[in-house]
């Protein structure tokens, strides 16, 4: 790379005594472009949100034969397709796989962890542009869902974003995998059961394949229906004797769904400079069509929206941020 991976241990009081007791200092890498080094100049800022299962460590990754994110950005730059920028890469893995960067009672604060912690960080830390207009938030999946939430709390902070691939329509997405967890949870004996197993085996040996759909639940239960006292801090959106759907649970996580929210928030969506969607057409968690409901409502509304889908399906597509940043980075306040 001509750029510099840069990568340093912060402190963020929003993770502090979390419910899941997982730490409050993380790692931070922030990708210092071409020339940084040497200047003075300031530069807008790329946030980079992971996805469910992953944490800031893998956007960094060696791959064999596809580059990194950081390497893509890199590239882009030193070809001349995006002006300068720096690149921040967050840490929100928790002990139940992700955060979806929402505050919660059953997993801690880490909408608060990126939009106070790290961007306070990085403004007191390098030469940015420290305003909304300079900013972006930009992930994948999970991480796209986190740049919706941004858009939704926080215009003030990101006047540009970009969702890739994100949770939304959640009866396509997160629906049919609830009786698959339901029969693991019921055959284990419940979910602190379940979840000590899993914690074992992934630890002695590995994780099995399909626990990845269970601890996926728990984990967007933790994000989406808290509840103190119960197991976890969880409550599920199904009976577990009987799979049957808890209609009361169940309504508590559609009001997170951007397919929700985001026609509720259409003051806040509009504040933004510009807004970047896409999805594969093969998305194996149908999430093409939470795309397209809330470009629909975007457009309606008058946003500055660029709406793609591409051949493919949900992983291993980490080529399409060169499409996104090539969109916003060129759109980035640069004094």
């Amino acid at each position: 790379m001509k750029g510099v991976l840069e990568t340093q241990e912060m402190s963020s009081p929003a993770l502090e005594s979390n419910p899941l007791g997982d730490p409050a200092q993380r790692r931070l890498t922030v990708y210092l472009p071409p020339g940084y080094t040497e200047g003075e100049q300031r530069y807008p800022v790329v946030y980079f949100l992971h996805a469910f299962g992953n944490g800031g460590a893998s956007w960094t990754n060696f791959s064999g034969f596809s580059p990194s994110v950081p390497e893509r950005l890199d590239a882009l730059i030193s070809a001349g397709t995006i002006p300068p920028v720096l690149g921040v890469f967050p840490d929100a893995w928790t002990s139940l796989g992700g955060s979806q960067w929402v505050n919660s009672d059953a997993i801690g604060r880490y909408r608060d962890f990126l939009a106070k912690d790290v961007v306070g960080l990085v403004d007191r830390t390098y030469r940015t542009v420290p305003k909304a207009t300079a900013r972006a938030v930009v992930g994948h999946s999970s991480g796209g869902y986190g740049a919706l939430v941004m858009g939704r709390y926080h215009p003030e902070l990101f006047s540009h974003l970009s969702c890739q691939s994100g949770d939304a329509y959640f009866e396509y997405g997160y629906m049919p995998d609830l009786p698959k967890a339901a029969a693991a949870l019921l055959k284990a004996g419940g979910v602190e059961a379940w979840y000590a197993d899993f914690q074992r085996r992934a630890r002695e040996t590995k994780a099995r394949g399909e626990d990845f759909t269970v601890i996926n639940v728990l984990a967007m239960a933790a994000a989406y229906s808290p509840r103190k006292g119960e197991p976890l801090n969880v409550e599920l959106p199904f009976d577990l004797q009987t799979g049957r759907l808890r209609l009361e649970v169940w309504n508590r996580w559609l009001v997170h769904d951007p397919v929700r929210f985001v026609p509720k928030f259409l003051s806040s969506f509009r504040k933004l400079k510009t807004v970047f969607i896409d999805c594969g057409s093969r998305d194996e968690y149908h999430l093409r069509w939470g795309a397209r409901m809330i470009a629909e409502e975007l457009e309606k509304s008058g946003v500055e929206l660029c709406h793609e889908e591409f051949e493919d399906g949900h992983t291993g597509v980490s080529y399409r941020f060169e499409r996104s940043l090539a969109f916003l980075a060129p759109r980035l306040e640069r004094d």
